[in-house]
């Protein structure tokens, strides 16, 4: 009977979630008129596929945001849904917030809570948080949690690390979810739940999978189909359940970002342990109070500050700070090594520094065969007193019995572990627990290390699928060893390849970051990085961060890659990036990954408006470029040069002096001889391009310049363009006071209007300017060249005129663009000659090492407005940087 039951209410969900879904595939089929602007579109409010056509008549009218968010309201999840087993799940609220709701700063959304009942009725349920924007840009993001989690992680959150001015996933229009991990508890350092079989399987991992399921099927529900991309974010704790769920489950996700993570779970809590037992074993002897322990943080950083070249409480040189780093130690000692007072360490004291200096060697293999718990730099710069940190080693030689904030901090959480995850006995002393041989515990701690850890080295799934890793570790970092971290990567890179880590991991180290504390809090968009590594192809590489102390906010360094580390040049500000370089990296030049891998032809334009066929030969890094339509040559005109690599990928042209650079997806720039006068037309060029002038079809800004055809003046072009799906016409408006950037109408008075037709023996359209599709007697006044970079249509128009010529870069024409959105490093060349590199991060702009400030959506949406040192208007797309500025245009890609 309780079966048939059960199987009953099975079917009852699966009929409702079937009707739910039912309307909201309605839904997603309404689009708006041709002529309405597409960013604005009213079906994209409700998960519609935005722009287009108007469909065929007799379409259900979609849902209200409203409505849709109330269809949820308690719509069950059979268990059946779900890939791993529970009881079902079932949303007990689903609330539209308001943009303009009380301190809301997230947009419209609808706020979905839930449970996912378990299969043990003894254990507990799954409490999440799913949260579906009204705008949705089609992704996702699932958010790790923290400590012993128990708290519930809403979705709402910024992410970590993030510049202050950067806005959180759900306001840039992500679908996000998160839970509490499987339990229910107002502290991340309680450990009672872990008694649970069921609880602590979902805190090991399970629960990840379990929400991200629920998770998917509101999403299809709630806009009709699953996410275009989807992300995991995650920090410590969070950071081992990003590694974990992409090696357990490494097709869910494209892309994840794993902060400090507690990846050697179980090696974690073992040297809590042992660093426990060096503290307060033999009454305390070990034991060091505040004054001693900031002894040996003084000493330290007084021998090693100056390593990197530069004072500045950071020690940058980690290695080689611990070539020393015993000497330094011995220098402390007590002379005859009893206890002297706060001035010196005895015998007792120091042993307990190299128990939590060296690294926990295990007498047993953990997962994976993990035999090695690392070791916290505490003589490197870790810092665990003073004013950078909140952690301590306690204010007592005798812990309670279980530990409180009295005592270290290193040592509770391994308390607690051993209470409730091994022993399962709230009063077990773990003191009495040897880590190193655990006797006839060291069976159920491998089988909780098997549940827990995320040190398996095989990731080749997720890579090979294109997955993308960033991973980032404060060397300074007294809660999560580092250390623990450089060994699993490396282990990675044994395991599936340095050529496969090089294509999809970065992994970054920060001196002087601790455990979300430290002398250094680095600041940087790193989801803005993962998504044009994994939406662009544009993989990071060194990176600028930012200091948030409050008492060096503002400074930066380079974010080095793994083992390279920031050192002074000896010049210039301290406080500044520029000044710094990667220090102690392999010194090879790694191959870029963008160049093609057999020779290949790239489709484009230069600023003259020429029309050109961009040859390259990867390799013999022999390149022809090959004009196919031109005012000012004979089409079939050719120059050829040869590339030499200037590091990444930028390369040198012995031809022009220009240097080309290869962006993810599909694009380069560079340069050609023009017919006449010295140096070079910058170009931009796409391995494909569309025949398709639907792939196109949008609303644009228009950046460009061009030139008169009589005196060959330059004037920069700035306007709105609208390309239409319904037929192959285009309409470019300016303002008519300012003749610049518009927002789109289809009715401004200084427009042009024309239709574009393929051309295939050229490859690209031709661009008429006046007459109809039908009588086709248009005048021919350029291409359209329809790039397309991972997808992304990047249009380019090489006007070639009686009046005129030139070059414009077409940029989608938004609602508004996110602050950080076209955040990255740019290799720009301008048509004034200049070769410069561009650093956008935020509302901050570096160009050719001169500041200057960004303005989003000025003069119009999706353009940023540059003043200070750097001034222009800058368009992005598809890693393709565009910028104006008095009588220069500039061109640039990601790199």
């Amino acid at each position: 009977m309780a079966r048939h039951q059960a199987l009953h209410r099975g079917r009852r969900g699966l009929r409702w979630f079937a009707a739910v879904l039912a309307a909201t595939l309605l839904a997603a089929g309404c689009g708006g008129g041709d002529d309405a602007p597409v960013a604005q579109d009213p079906g994209a409010a409700n998960g519609a596929a935005p722009g287009g056509d108007p469909g065929a008549g007799g379409e259900a009218p979609a849902l209200s945001a409203l409505d849709a968010c109330n269809a949820l309201q308690g719509m069950p999840i059979p268990a059946a849904q779900l890939a791993l087993a529970t009881g079902g799940a079932t949303v007990s609220g689903a609330t539209l917030i308001a943009a303009g709701a009380a301190g809301n700063t997230l947009g419209e959304y609808c706020q979905v809570r839930g449970a996912i009942a378990p299969v043990d009725p003894a254990a507990p349920s799954i409490l999440f948080a799913v949260n579906l924007p009204t705008q949705w840009n089609g992704k996702g993001i699932q958010f790790g949690g923290g400590g012993f989690d128990g708290r519930l992680i809403d979705g709402t959150e910024t992410v970590r690390f993030a510049m202050p001015d950067d806005p959180a996933p759900l306001a840039r229009g992500y679908a996000t979810w998160g839970d509490d991990s499987g339990h229910q508890s107002s502290s991340i350092t309680d450990g009672r739940f872990a008694v649970n079989d069921e609880a602590l399987r979902n805190y090991g991992g399970d629960t990840l999978k379990k929400t991200h399921d629920v998770a998917l099927a509101l999403i299809q529900a709630r806009y009709g189909k699953a996410p275009q991309r989807a992300y995991f974010l995650g920090t410590s704790t969070g950071g081992r359940d990003a590694l974990s769920y992409i090696q357990r489950w490494p097709a869910d996700y494209d892309g994840v970002i794993a902060n400090e993570p507690a990846l050697n779970y179980t090696g974690t809590r073992l040297s809590n342990v042992a660093v426990g037992r060096a503290l307060y074993l033999n009454n305390g002897a070990g034991w060091l109070n505040l004054n001693k322990t900031l002894l040996v943080q003084d000493a330290a950083m007084a021998a090693c500050d100056r390593l990197d070249g530069v004072a500045d409480k950071i020690v940058s040189n980690v290695e080689g700070c611990r070539a020393g780093a015993q000497q330094v130690l011995a220098g402390l000692r007590c002379a005859g090594g009893a206890d002297a007072g706060d001035s010196c360490l005895s015998d007792a004291q120091i042993a307990t520094v190299k128990a939590i200096e060296a690294p926990l060697q295990l007498n047993y293999p953990l997962a994976n065969g993990v035999t090695v718990a690392g070791g916290y730099n505490l003589l490197e710069g870790a810092l665990v007193a003073g004013p950078f940190t909140s952690r301590d080693l306690g204010t007592r030689p005798v812990p309670g019995n279980p530990a409180t904030t009295a005592d270290a901090n290193m040592y509770v959480t391994g308390d607690q572990w051993v209470k409730y995850f091994i022993a399962r006995d709230a009063g077990f002393d773990a003191l009495t627990f040897d880590p190193a041989s655990p006797g006839s515990w060291t069976a159920r701690v491998q089988a909780v290390s098997a549940l827990t850890d995320a040190t398996n080295p095989d990731i080749s799934a997720f890579l090979a699928r294109g997955g993308r890793l960033v991973l980032l570790h404060g060397l300074a970092d007294e809660v999560i060893s580092p250390n623990s971290t450089i060994a699993w990567f490396q282990a990675v890179t044994a395991t599936v390849g340095q050529g496969a880590v090089d294509q999809g991991i970065r992994f970054y180290t920060v001196p002087g970051m601790g455990h979300g504390t430290g002398s250094f809090l680095p600041a940087w968009n790193s989801l803005t990085a993962l998504e044009n590594w994994v939406e662009l192809g544009a993989a990071p590489g060194t990176r600028t961060v930012m200091d948030t102390n409050a008492q060096t906010y503002g400074r930066t360094r380079p974010l080095c890659q793994y083992p390279a580390w920031p050192k002074y040049k000896g010049s210039g500000s301290a406080d500044a990036a520029v000044n710094y370089t990667c220090e102690g990296a392999s010194g090879v030049v790694q191959a870029c990954l963008n160049l093609p891998s057999a020779a290949t032809a790239y489709k484009g334009g230069n600023t003259l408006g020429e029309e050109l066929t961009v040859s390259v030969d990867p390799a013999t890094l022999q390149y022809t470029v090959t004009v196919d339509a031109s005012l000012q040559r004979a089409a079939g005109t050719q120059r050829s040069g040869r590339l030499s690599p200037q590091g990444g990928c930028t390369y040198a042209s012995d031809e022009n002096g220009a240097r080309f650079t290869f962006g993810g997806g599909g694009v380069v720039t560079g340069g050609v001889v023009p017919a006449s006068g010295a140096g070079f037309a910058p170009l931009l060029a796409f391995r494909n391009v569309s025949s398709d002038y639907k792939a196109v079809a949008d609303i644009y800004n228009v950046n460009g310049i061009q030139y008169a055809a009589a005196d060959h003046a330059a004037t920069v072009r700035n306007g709105a363009a609208r390309l239409r799906s319904s037929a192959a016409t285009w309409q470019t408006c300016q303002d008519p006071g300012t003749g610049g950037f518009i927002v789109y109408d289809a009715a401004c008075t200084a427009t042009t209007k024309g239709y574009i037709a393929w051309n295939a023996a050229r490859n690209a359209f031709d661009y008429m300017v006046g007459g109809t599709i039908a009588a086709n007697d248009g005048t021919l006044s350029g291409s359209l060249i329809s790039g397309m970079v991972n997808g992304k249509p990047v249009p380019l128009v090489l006007t070639r005129s009686a009046t005129a010529y030139g070059m414009s870069v077409y940029t989608p024409q938004p609602a508004t663009l996110p602050v950080g959105a076209a955040d990255g490093t740019y290799r720009l060349q301008g048509t004034d000659g200049i070769l410069a590199d561009a650093d956008l991060a935020g509302a901050t702009i570096v160009r050719a090492g001169a500041s200057g400030a960004l303005a989003y959506n000025l003069p119009v949406a999706g353009v940023m407005a540059a003043s200070g040192d750097v001034s222009g208007f800058y368009t992005a797309s598809g890693g393709v940087l565009a910028g104006t500025a008095g009588t220069r245009f500039e061109l640039g890609v990601m790199y």
